[in-house]
């Protein structure tokens, strides 16, 4: 498996973690026994686990549109030396933009959410002109 599939891999497990973290603070905040109902009766999650809860919702749009990309490059063998580059800087741009986020660290995060996302547009730049 390339490296690129491995990184893509990576940030599955990664966005799994987030979710585990979120699922934890959301039990503190609400309780086991709201979260084990039908939630009829709206509740708010608030400070680090809001934040977190909003970060997993962005990470999980950020993985929705990285996947196809490296996808696109591994059915058509296209992966190389800059491919590796930019899923590299998107896995750590995105590892550090949670901690950023779920801190409340705005400009860094913005920062790291730019940096994602423009390693994001370069895969696919890359994937349209890979053979």
């Amino acid at each position: 498996m390339s490296s690129e599939l491995n990184i893509l891999a990576l940030y599955g497990l990664y966005t799994c973690v987030i979710l585990i973290l979120k699922v934890t603070g959301a039990t503190g905040q609400l309780g086991m026994g709201y979260l084990l109902s039908s939630r009829d009766e709206a509740r708010t999650l608030t400070g680090i686990t809001a934040r977190l809860d909003r970060a997993l919702t962005n990470s999980v749009t950020a993985m929705a549109l990285l996947a196809p990309a490296i996808l696109i490059l591994a059915l058509k063998d296209g992966f190389s030396p800059s491919t590796l580059t930019a899923a590299q800087a998107f896995l750590i741009a995105r590892v550090l933009y949670v901690p950023a986020y779920g801190l409340g660290i705005t400009g860094i995060r913005t920062l790291l959410w730019l940096v994602g996302f423009a390693a994001t547009v370069l895969l696919y730049l890359m994937a349209l002109m890979a053979s």
